[in-house]
């Protein structure tokens, strides 16, 4: 959130901590949210405003007026927050005091550091720059008094701020030191300008922090860290804090330590003094608490705290499992086991021997024997092969001789030959469609050629077998198929060899009362004409809010019956939507009506807005209808939301449906300034008249000159001017006003034309 307020000259004494700041112990960002809101009892003697303040007024707003004001359009300077709100304030005529608070749960004889963000709201080349004089700067004093408000601890101002063409947020700190026994000081912003064209300011994100040195722990080799082996521990060694002197003028020292890598610390008893001693055998962090007095040492928001000594002990691995043959060393560089030696040479052995190593003795052992030599046949012979460890039998068998399928080679182990024995098969008798081919595979004559298949004959054929041709005689007529009439279909029964007629002549359709039928020869269907009687009838109704929503179906037929789309068979029902609705009205012979009803449900209209365009006024609704407008209570009404040449004032805004009688009335307080006007005594536009002025609670009206000199000056009253000052006719040119309503403020041109 931001403080917007005009100031003025002086010159800054501001600062910010040199050493090391701590978190925040104070913060004021003014808040969330889109309602503006007064700042607590006391922190100001401004008057509050629930809009955009006035002089000597101010306001707590999540905007800045920027779009009406010349200021410019932006949010607060707290980060990452939502509809962050501004403390605002308008200088008052007199420089002075504009924003107080007090700020406790501060550390006695402890440096602090105050800073606050400030922005000048005016945008360059605007409205004020083109007065003489030009934009008044921004000028802030900010003062720390002690409790009692009768010691001031330190003071600085801003300096002058001047306008920018974009938003600048700039940063303002001032360091101060508490007494002893002294927890609360009171922060006073002070305006140092006076009030006038300009000298608008915002203020965000107030914040008081502990000030201390910066201090470094490090070992007597300057080291902020080490790392060692357990196995080399305890590590001994003394580390120092060592402070920079830039805030604290005296120094008070707790060690502290953490075995969780700085999540949790806790005190080391009895070590106050600047260095501390440590032998230690797991890891651990170490850091010193420093305050500018002893009693702080026990207050978190009162001291500081140096980096983090860090000691690193890696846990060395069990002693690994090695073989008979190695050994095993402590590595302390890498925390780890290095393992030496070699396993001994395996012997050599033949290809059908085993070597195994003996864990016990530490030595090889070799087992295995040679294979046994195969049986041979007559033709082999046997090599024993060292690199397969097998024996390779080598030589062939000698090749047996080509024989007829009907001959058999046996082979004769004792004189190592073959010898052949058969003859061949003979060949058999054939029928005159055969074929015979001695089968060298089966070894058997294979005869080939099929009876002609006799054909697929028709019931009213016949065949006979031809020896002579070797083929199939065949005779015999289909029977003639019979005639048909158009519905009917032939079919050949080839079982009764006979034609079969199936189909029936299509059923007469069932007529309406008004519809005839005949049976059409050409196309096999009966063809059906006719048109019904009677009306259809379309009707629209809309039902007004508080009507009874009730149809009802009138008809001239005889004794009707009545049947709805919604299953009702009554003349009227009632609804409860809308929609479409029919009903079918029947009566004597042939006697039908049909009735439909568009069924609309009217709103009562709803004003969403009234808006003065220069002399017009223009009625908006949220909903749409065929509605009527008035702007005179509903006396009169017309179709059109347009009223032209109306001049100011209040009116009763009046909207209907036409078709209803609920009416929703509001009073407007019609309200424009003019651009011009024409002082020529013609009876048109001859003043400038601030019409409906005169309704509002307060209001505030200046003219000027394009030299800035006022002309005419109104307050809390009806307005009017004919173009004169001091009896004198004015010229034609442009002329400026300052028009101020209820805090909201106008400023622009318009013309005087003669």
């Amino acid at each position: 959130m931001c403080v917007l307020l005009f100031t003025q000259n002086a010159l800054a004494q501001l600062g910010f901590c040199t050493g090391n700041s701590g978190d925040p112990i104070f913060t004021e960002n003014f808040g969330m949210g889109t309602t503006n809101t007064p700042l607590p009892a006391g922190t100001t003697t401004y008057p509050f405003s629930t809009g955009y303040p006035v002089d000597g007024f101010y306001t707590v707003s999540d905007g800045t007026f920027g779009n009406s004001f010349d200021w410019h359009q932006t949010v607060d300077h707290t980060p990452f927050d939502s509809n962050g709100k501004c403390l605002i304030v308008n200088a008052a005529a007199s420089p002075g005091e504009f924003y107080r608070t007090t700020v406790t749960g501060l550390c006695e004889t402890t440096t602090y550091e105050f800073s606050a963000w400030v922005l000048n709201l005016v945008r360059a080349g605007t409205f004020c720059s083109r007065q003489p004089g030009g934009t008044i700067p921004i000028n802030v004093g900010f003062e720390i008094w002690d409790s009692t408000d009768t010691n001031l601890l330190a003071s600085g101002n801003t300096g002058n701020i001047t306008q920018t063409s974009a938003p600048n947020w700039e940063q303002y700190g001032l360091v101060f030191q508490t007494s002893p026994a002294q927890n609360t000081v009171i922060l006073k912003m002070i305006n140092n300008g006076l009030g006038g064209c300009g000298n608008d300011l915002a203020i965000d994100d107030i914040e008081f922090k502990a000030c201390g040195d910066t201090v470094v722990v490090n070992d007597a080799s300057n080291a902020t860290a080490f790392s060692l082996c357990s196995s080399q521990a305890p590590f001994t060694e003394t580390l120092t804090a060592t402070p920079d002197f830039t805030v604290y003028s005296s120094h008070f020292y707790q060690w502290q330590s953490s075995i969780d890598n700085g999540v949790t610390w806790n005190d080391v008893v009895g070590e106050n003094n600047q260095t501390l001693a440590v032998s230690v055998s797991t890891s651990t962090y170490y850091r010193a608490k420093i305050a500018e007095v002893a009693i702080n040492l026990t207050n978190p928001l009162c001291v500081a705290f140096s980096n983090e000594y860090q000691i690193t002990v890696n846990q060395l691995p069990p002693m690994p499992n090695i073989a008979c043959w190695e050994t095993a060393t402590i590595d302390a560089a890498t925390c780890s086991w290095n393992v030496s030696g070699t396993q001994p040479a395996q012997p050599n052995t033949e290809c059908w021997e085993t070597a195994t190593f003996n864990d016990t003795t530490c030595m090889w052992e070799v087992s295995g024997m040679q294979p046994l030599q195969p049986v041979l046949e007559c033709w082999e012979t046997a090599t024993f092969n060292t690199t397969t460890c097998m024996w390779q039998v080598s030589g062939t068998q000698p090749a047996q001789p080509n024989t007829e399928c009907w001959e058999t080679a046996t082979f004769n182990a004792t004189s190592c030959t073959w010898e052949v024995a058969g003859s061949q098969p003979v060949q058999p008798t054939l029928a005159c469609w055969e074929t015979a081919t001695f089968n060298n595979t089966t070894c058997v004559w294979d005869v080939s050629g099929s009876q002609p298949v006799a054909p697929t004959l028709e019931c009213w054929q016949t065949t006979v077998f031809n020896t002579m041709t070797c083929t199939w005689d065949t005779s015999g007529v289909q029977p003639l198929e019979p005639t048909t009439a158009c519905w009917e279909t032939a079919t050949f029964n080839a079982t009764v060899c006979d034609w079969q007629v199936t189909g029936t002549q299509p059923e007469q359709p069932i007529l309406e009362c008004w519809q005839t039928a005949s049976f059409n020869q050409a196309n096999c269907m009966w063809e059906v004409t006719g048109t019904q009687p009677g009306n259809i009838v379309e009707a629209f109704v809309g039902f007004c809010p508080n009507d009874d929503k009730q149809l009802t179906a009138q008809t001239s037929i005889p004794n009707p019956t009545y049947l709805w789309n919604n299953g009702a068979t009554t003349q009227s029902i009632e609804i409860t939507t809308e929609g479409v609705f029919s009903v079918e009205i029947t009566g004597g012979v042939c006697d039908f009506e049909t009735r439909i009803f568009d069924v609309q449900f009217l709103d009562i209209p709803v004003i969403d807005s009234v808006i003065s365009e220069g002399k017009t006024i223009l009625i908006n609704t949220l909903d749409t209808g065929d509605y009527l407008y008035s702007i005179d209570g509903g006396d009169t009404f017309q179709t059109s939301n347009v009223f032209s040449n109306i001049e100011g004032g209040v009116y009763a805004i009046a909207v209907k449906d036409k078709s209803c009688n609920d009416i929703v009335t509001m009073q407007y307080l019609h309200f424009f300034i003019p651009r011009f006007f024409t002082p020529n005594n013609d009876g048109v536009n001859d003043t400038f008249n601030l019409g409906g002025i005169a309704f509002f609670s307060s209001s505030e009206v200046s003219i000027f000159n394009r030299y800035g000199k006022l002309i005419k000056y109104s307050r809390n009253s009806t307005f009017s001017w004919d173009g004169t000052f001091n009896g004198q006719v004015l010229p034609t040119d442009d002329y400026w006003y300052v028009i101020i309503i209820e805090g909201q403020k106008f400023t622009g041109h318009f013309s005087l034309k003669r």
